[in-house]
């Protein structure tokens, strides 16, 4: 069985090195660089979703997601829309709605960082930026009951902003 670990924003497939190689599943774990599935479409939530999906099409048998942050929304998102897919799901700080204030502050402070804190994404900020705007309006909440695989939710119990 194939298992998808999927990175937050901030980082990169490379985030879960150390997590793959302590695991005995390393021949069957993929973590794709996220926004290297986008090949040069708009960086948005949408595309990005949309390339995600699609290139989950390339696996013939169920399989399992593992998802931090941004990569846990990708996973929710797809885990509510394919759900005969999915063998597992494990969230990580996932949302299943996003917080407008604290996105809208988050931006704010993206604002005043340097283009350079964005790099080791392969992002510049505007395309950071675009990509948290056109998350405001997430809501999976209505969603969750399509899931029919295990999950397990994971957050530390000072996350509050994904304790909601």
């Amino acid at each position: 069985m194939k298992h998808l670990l999927l990175h937050g924003l901030g980082q990169t497939s490379s985030s879960w090195d150390k997590v793959i190689s302590s695991t005995e599943w390393q021949p069957d774990c993929d973590c794709p660089n996220l926004f290297d599935l986008l090949k040069g479409k708009e960086i948005n939530y949408s595309n990005l979703y949309g390339a995600f999906s699609d290139y989950c099409k390339s696996f013939s048998e169920p399989f399992g997601i593992c998802g931090l942050s941004l990569g846990g929304m990708l996973a929710l998102n797809y885990a509510a829309c394919n759900p005969e897919n999915l063998k597992y799901l494990v969230l990580i700080g996932t949302q299943h709605s996003i917080p407008k204030n604290l996105m809208k502050f988050q931006n704010l402070i993206f604002r005043f960082l340097p283009g350079s804190t964005f790099a080791k994404m392969g992002l510049t900020k505007n395309e950071v930026i675009g990509l948290t705007n056109s998350m405001t309006e997430l809501n999976f909440k209505n969603d969750l009951s399509r899931i029919n695989c295990p999950a397990l939710i994971v957050c530390g119990e000072k996350d509050r902003a994904n304790l909601n």
